[in-house]
């Protein structure tokens, strides 16, 4: 037998005002009181210049069979006034969490840029982030690193699961609320080596790191017998 998450999500918020669930939702990624409904695709104007469409990605990116495709965005901290960026390749689901100073875009892409180029070119293939403004500042990130940025619609998280569903990962060690200006680079890196270092289920339980490295290697390996 197996149950779904959707299941366990509807037993625990049937109750959600009893003693009971009220403790159950605290151990949620989220801990939301509320069940939040899923947005239709918003119709929004996009803000930011020249952006890119998520419709625009090529094809084969969405099929996770090559490394080098990544998903950012931001963690958001007490009063919207401090953050974090996280960039998650697709197919390893490596992360690499990066403090920022501030939500400013020319901060936030400098700090992504800093991170993303002590790798390979072969594994700086693209990007899609959401529609927040902190990648206004796309093009210059783009011919920084090498990558294409693509933008997802609006009110579309799922277009970049990868990225949201590790971002409720990171949410277990700095919990809504968090006051990311108070949090040190040390236990940012403590986080991140947790999640690389986790067996997945959906990389056949081997961990992101492990995944990472064997991609890597078979990369060096094909580019000598190319050589």
């Amino acid at each position: 037998m197996s149950i779904s998450h959707e299941a366990i999500y509807k037993h625990i918020y049937r109750k959600r005002q009893s003693i009971l669930g009220k403790y159950l939702i605290s151990l949620l990624p989220y801990s939301h009181s509320k069940r939040r409904q899923k947005r239709k695709g918003g119709k929004n104007r996009n803000r930011i210049k020249e952006a890119v469409s998520i419709e625009q990605r090529p094809a084969h990116v969405s099929l996770r069979r090559e490394i080098g495709h990544w998903e950012s965005d931001l963690v958001i901290g007490l009063g919207q006034k401090s953050a974090i960026a996280t960039v998650v390749e697709r197919k390893t689901r490596f992360v690499y969490i990066i403090p920022i100073k501030s939500r400013h875009t020319k901060v936030v892409t400098r700090a992504i840029a800093k991170t993303i180029n002590i790798l390979n070119p072969e594994l700086r293939k693209s990007m899609t982030h959401d529609n927040g403004l902190e990648m206004a500042n796309h093009i210059w990130l783009s011919d920084k690193t090498g990558m294409d940025i693509y933008f997802a619609h609006p009110y579309s998280s799922w277009e970049r699961g990868t990225n949201e569903n590790t971002n409720g990962l990171i949410r277990r060690f700095f919990p809504k609320g968090t006051d990311f200006s108070k949090v040190t680079s040390t236990q940012l890196q403590s986080a991140q080596n947790n999640l690389n270092n986790r067996p997945r289920k959906v990389l056949g339980y081997k961990t992101p790191n492990e995944m990472m490295e064997l991609e890597i290697a078979n990369s060096e390996y094909q580019n000598f017998v190319l050589n």
